[in-house]
């Protein structure tokens, strides 16, 4: 008679992003497996190690984020698209600080899933390349990408002051937006 499962993926999964938003701590197959009351190594027969949890957990995060973008910007024309996009990108990162870092932690080039950069890539190229109508604007998405990420990153680590940053994310995107 085989095993019965007490739990699945998208149960670990769910657990795991919930634990992620709730505490500082880093994610451990120990705690996981208390939240669900399990043994850890119940997990295993889900996820061959918390790397490839974490990598679950990016993927289903890119998800999260691509959502909220595409929610927010369908609909509307090319320009305003992509400002939205870009505010709600902004949105993600204030709203799900571990989930973002988690999304863009180094990994390498061979091992990044399609939701933790592919999609999210495509995403933005479609969006892109709607303003500037070369449908594989590389270098544009790569423009926006890098002042999204490095605007949140200046953010997060307290860069801007005690005065803060003022309108520069909304003139930055403007100002990117414009000159595709």
């Amino acid at each position: 008679m085989p095993y019965p499962a007490k739990t699945s993926r998208e149960a670990i999964l769910a657990a795991a992003l919930t634990l992620l938003e709730g505490q500082d701590a880093p994610l451990t197959m120990r705690t996981l497996a208390a939240t669900l009351g399990l043994q850890a190594s119940s997990l295993y027969r889900h996820y061959a190690d918390r790397e490839t949890l974490e990598e679950a957990v990016a993927e289903e995060a890119a998800r999260m984020l691509m959502s909220d973008i595409t929610a927010a910007s369908s609909g509307r024309p090319p320009h305003e698209a992509l400002r939205v996009a870009g505010q709600q990108y902004l949105l993600f990162a204030h709203r799900h600080p571990r989930l973002y870092a988690l999304i863009h932690q180094p990994r390498p080039p061979a091992a990044a899933t399609p939701g933790t950069g592919k999609d999210l890539w495509n995403l933005l190229l479609g969006l892109i390349g709607a303003v500037t109508g070369r449908p594989d604007d590389t270098a544009a998405v790569v423009a926006l990408w890098c002042f999204l990420h490095g605007y949140v990153g200046l953010e997060s680590s307290g860069q801007f002051g005690l005065s803060g940053p003022g309108d520069a994310f909304e003139r930055g995107l403007e100002a990117l937006t414009r000159g595709l």
